[in-house]
């Protein structure tokens, strides 16, 4: 089952506050953090916190870098709806964050091969991701690596599961073509010191079980997190509604 650390908490708030607070715990004495936050509404409630609390002081963000954990295939920042538009919207833009401390995909790219060495080589060039956020999709996709994914993969080009191409229009206004996407691959997140894998609701509550509780394989690629020694689960109570033994 693995060693993961789990909390279910009453709601997506009191989970932002407490993440928050683990965020203090695991940077503590890391001169220049390595984050990468995932885009999307999971963790938005997060970010508003960490922004909260470096706008009052009692946090400081200053001296933290960010790399993006994937982006659509055919945007970028500039794109509306994009996964670089939702974290500049919900968390760097508030944060007031230079772009020379930010490492993300653009899926506009001519060379994505080159757009996936370069943020190999930004993470590199740090050691490795200190604290890598996470939510988990429908089918237990992490990040944009499908079922079936290689557990050692790098950052990649993806082909997008047919239930990534429908869930993913949320994010959009209009109807989008989601064909492709540019992500880590799982073996580079493995390599985070600490991964906090967020869920809430109850739509999320059949795959926590699945991910959490089921057989580890490639079919339900959260599973293939839960031997990570840093591995932190952090869920609301609609998410966990489907737990036996793992949520006693």
């Amino acid at each position: 089952m693995g060693s993961f650390k789990l909390s279910i908490d009453a709601t997506p708030e009191i989970m932002a506050m407490k993440v928050a607070d683990r965020f203090s715990q695991c940077l503590e004495g890391v001169k220049t953090p390595l984050v990468c936050p995932a885009s999307g509404t999971t963790p938005a409630p997060l970010y508003h916190e960490l922004v909260r609390r470096h706008q009052s002081g009692a946090m400081d963000l200053s001296a933290w870098y960010f790399v993006g954990l994937d982006e659509w295939v055919g945007m970028n920042g500039g794109d509306e709806g994009s996964c670089r538009w939702w974290l500049d919207k919900d968390l760097f833009l508030p944060l007031g964050i230079g772009e020379d401390r930010i490492c993300f995909f653009d899926g506009r790219s001519d060379d994505l091969a080159a757009q996936c060495a370069a943020t190999e080589r930004f993470i590199e060039q740090r050691g490795k991701m200190d604290v890598v956020i996470l939510g988990i999709g429908t089918n237990g996709h992490i990040a944009m690596n499908e079922p079936g994914t290689d557990v050692m993969a790098g950052s990649r080009v993806v082909s997008l599961h047919p239930t990534t191409q429908t869930v993913g229009q949320k994010y959009f206004t209009t109807q989008t073509v989601l064909e492709k996407g540019v992500s880590l691959g799982l073996g580079t997140i493995r390599e985070a010191r600490h991964i906090f894998l967020l869920a809430t609701g109850e739509h999320k509550a059949s795959i926590i079980q699945q991910a959490l509780e089921g057989p580890v394989n490639a079919d339900v690629p959260a599973s293939l997190l839960r031997d990570h020694p840093g591995l932190e689960v952090w869920i609301d109570e609609g998410a966990a509604g489907r737990l036996g033994r793992t949520g006693l």
